[in-house]
C-alpha cells in the first residue's frame, strides 16, 4: 500500500471476525490530513471495532492498515505518541482528582516535570478544568468528565485523534461546547476520526462514512 503524504488513515479490505461474526467486513477507508472524518451507523454496525484496529488495539483479520505511515498493528508503539483516542466510557481513574489524571497521563506519553507542568495549565484553561482540578473524576458530571477525557486524549498533541462516540452520555450542551473544541484541533491541523449515531454531528464532519452490519454502505 503507498503511502499518500495527504492521507492520515488508509484501510483496504478490512475485516474483523470474532468466532463466526464478521463484525467489520472488507471496509475500504481513506481519511484525509486535517479534516474530520465521521463514522455514523447504528450500534453494533462495527464503528468501535473498526477504531480499535486503527489505532492498534486489534490485529485485523484481513486487510491492510495504514496509519500515518505506519503499517498497523506492527508499528502500533512506533504510533502511540502521535495518537489520541477517547473511548465511548470514560476510561480515566474516578478516585484520582482531574490533576492527578492528566500528570499521570503526561507521564505516559513521556512529558517532563515543566513540560507536563506548562501542558495541564494549557488544558485547564483550554477545556474549562481550572476550578476542578482537585476533584475527584468520579464525581464530576457528564459533561465534565468528557472535557477531561478530551484534555488528556490531546495532552501529548497527537496529529491524529480516534473518538468512539464521545458525546453519547452528554446534554446538548456539552455536545456543541465538544464540537468546538473539535473545530479548533482541526484549525490547529489535526486530524479527527470520530464515530457517532448523532445526525446533527455528522453534519459537522468534512466527510462521512456510513456504516452498516459491519459493511462500508456509502
Amino acid at each position: 500500500m503507498s503511502v499518500d503524504a495527504s492521507i492520515a488513515i488508509r484501510a483496504r479490505g478490512m475485516v474483523q471476525c470474532f468466532g463466526s461474526l464478521r463484525a467489520v467486513d472488507g471496509v475500504d477507508l481513506d481519511v484525509p490530513r486535517a479534516a474530520v472524518y465521521g463514522f455514523l451507523g447504528p450500534n453494533g454496525s462495527g464503528k468501535s471495532t473498526t477504531i480499535r484496529m486503527l489505532c492498534g488495539l486489534l490485529a485485523p483479520s484481513a486487510g491492510s492498515v495504514d496509519v500515518l505511515g505506519h503499517r498497523m498493528p506492527r508499528d502500533a508503539e512506533q504510533l502511540r505518541r502521535r495518537v489520541g483516542y477517547m473511548t465511548q466510557r470514560f476510561s480515566l481513574w474516578d478516585d484520582l482528582t482531574v490533576h492527578e489524571n492528566l500528570e499521570f497521563m503526561a507521564r505516559i506519553f513521556g512529558l517532563d516535570a515543566a513540560a507536563s507542568r506548562q501542558r495541564i495549565g494549557e488544558l485547564a484553561g483550554e477545556y474549562d478544568l481550572a476550578g476542578v482540578m482537585q476533584q475527584r473524576a468520579g464525581t464530576m458530571s457528564g459533561g465534565q468528565r468528557q472535557r477531561l477525557a478530551l484534555a488528556a486524549a490531546t495532552l501529548h498533541r497527537p496529529e491524529l485523534l480516534l473518538l468512539d462516540e464521545p458525546t453519547s452520555a452528554v446534554d446538548p450542551q456539552s455536545r456543541r461546547d465538544f464540537w468546538e473544541s473539535l473545530s479548533r484541533l482541526v484549525n490547529d491541523g489535526a486530524t479527527i476520526l470520530v464515530s457517532t449515531h448523532y445526525m446533527d454531528e455528522a453534519e459537522r464532519c468534512h466527510g462521512l462514512a456510513i456504516l452498516d452490519e459491519g459493511r462500508l454502505v456509502a
